[in-house]
């Protein structure tokens, strides 16, 4: 009564009795499967194959060191054992990279290398015989001026003029007498040419010829006279500007032909014919694309108004074959940067439109001291901005540049404009005329006008 159940305790004792005589069939079975595999390795072993072999053919062990090879080929059977029974891939261990490890590692190499049975040979060089230095030959460096000259202009047809100089009137008597061999300006494959004759560097001393129409080798036959003292002839240049006469558009700047030195003949008392060649700036082999600019000046507030109209041809700087161009603008005096401006930037174009205009303060004893230099410029979020092209215009730069600039001064308050082709270069004049300094460009508080992009 109140006590546990004889059935019960029977089935208790079932229990415990079942689950002991597992264990034991269990370790028995066991002990019997260890004895099998140590007489099979065994057998192994007596045919010919060692545990070191098995390992050799099943895993791969590392010999980059010495520890680790060592470690492979010591007897550890109770780890074989272990892992044969429960199928456990055998798993590498490889120690931190030290110096020790390479030190070890290169005295393991030296010890393998025999370098007894390298065979060393020793083969000469045949050094090229220099040829003897002969003479100088003084034909190959003659035309080493014309050469250069001719590297950066190209040739575009000859002047014929003539020079006298009339001592009694204090006169010099220029005529211009023809030209020859011109290129062809328009569709028609001839040209409406004429010239502008300059005695520099004042630019009040300025004539121009007839033009003459649809030919490519004009007879003019037309003289001139300025009066310049004897004395003031060597310190003047004479520029001839050979022009295309285009009653639509701007006229284009065939060529110029400088004299520098115009006593070079002698005194000039009688008349004496000269031929030069027709030099054009070569900027049309760079293909670097073309920029309008229109100039205005006025005097009485010392203003001078630039302004970028826009620009065609362009080169692709980016990827997707277009540019990001803008303009920057520096005004120039003597070399150095007096003031800097820039236009927006133009996305994705190769011929952007600007009609940008920018003020400059330039007094008017100043206005033949200074010049401007502009830089088209792709623009590039990622890198640097990469220069496309660049021009100069000023008193100090022959051909296009001064005609435009001398021009704008003979024209106040008159926008004149005028196509430039870019270059890949320009030279900057920092000589001081007349030995004047630079003004003090007068300087603002905002600069609002210069648009966006870097610098």
């Amino acid at each position: 009564m109140g006590g546990i159940p004889i059935s019960l305790t029977i089935g208790i004792a079932g229990g415990v009795t079942g689950l002991i005589l597992l264990a034991f069939v269990f370790l028995v079975w066991r002990y019997l499967r260890r004895r099998k595999n140590r007489n099979d390795l065994e057998r192994q072993s007596s045919e010919g194959d060692s545990p070191h072999s098995f390992l050799d053919t099943t895993v791969k062990i590392s010999q980059s060191n010495p520890e680790l090879a060592t470690e492979a080929n010591s007897d550890r059977p109770p780890s074989l054992f272990r892992k044969r029974f429960f199928k456990f891939p055998f798993r590498q261990s490889t120690l931190p990279t030290v110096s020790q490890r390479h030190q070890d590692f290169q005295r393991q190499l030296s010890h393998k290398l025999d370098l007894s049975k390298i065979e060393f040979s020793v083969q000469s060089v045949k050094h090229k015989e220099q040829p003897q230095l002969g003479a100088i030959k003084p034909e190959l460096y003659k035309q080493s001026s014309v050469d250069s000259i001719k590297s950066e202009h190209a040739v575009c047809g000859k002047l014929f003029f003539s020079l006298q100089y009339d001592h009694d009137l204090n006169n010099l008597l220029v005529g211009i007498l023809r030209a020859e061999d011109l290129p062809a300006k328009d569709f028609s494959g001839t040209s409406d040419p004429y010239v502008k004759i300059y005695m520099l560097p004042e630019r009040k001393h300025k004539f121009q010829t007839k033009v003459h129409r649809k030919t490519l080798n004009p007879e003019f036959n037309e003289k001139f006279v300025f009066n310049v003292p004897y004395n003031d002839i060597s310190d003047r240049i004479l520029q001839f500007s050979v022009y295309d006469f285009d009653r639509f558009s701007r006229h284009d700047l065939i060529g110029i032909v400088v004299v520098r030195d115009i006593l070079s003949e002698g005194s000039l008392t009688k008349e004496v014919c000269l031929v030069k060649e027709i030099l054009s700036a070569n900027q049309e082999k760079f293909d670097l694309g073309e920029i309008m600019i229109s100039l205005c000046y006025l005097p009485t507030a010392g203003r001078l108004t630039l302004t970028i109209v826009k620009a065609r041809n362009l080169k692709a700087m980016d990827i997707t074959g277009s540019s990001d161009p803008y303009v920057k603008v520096y005004l120039m005096c003597q070399g150095k940067r007096i003031k800097k401006k820039k236009t927006s930037v133009k996305k994705n174009t190769l011929n952007p439109v600007y009609n940008e205009a920018m003020v400059f303060d330039v007094p008017v004893e100043n206005v033949e001291d200074v010049y401007l230099l502009l830089k088209i410029i792709d623009y590039d979020r990622i890198g640097s901005n990469e220069i496309m092209g660049c021009c100069a215009l000023g008193p100090k730069y022959p051909g296009l540049g001064r005609d435009h600039w001398f021009e704008m001064l003979e024209n106040p308050r008159k926008p004149v404009a005028q196509w430039y082709t870019l270059q890949e270069n320009v030279i900057l004049y920092d000589e001081a005329p007349n030995g004047k300094g630079c003004f003090r460009y007068r300087q603002y508080t905002t600069e609002s006008s210069e648009g966006s992009g870097g610098f």
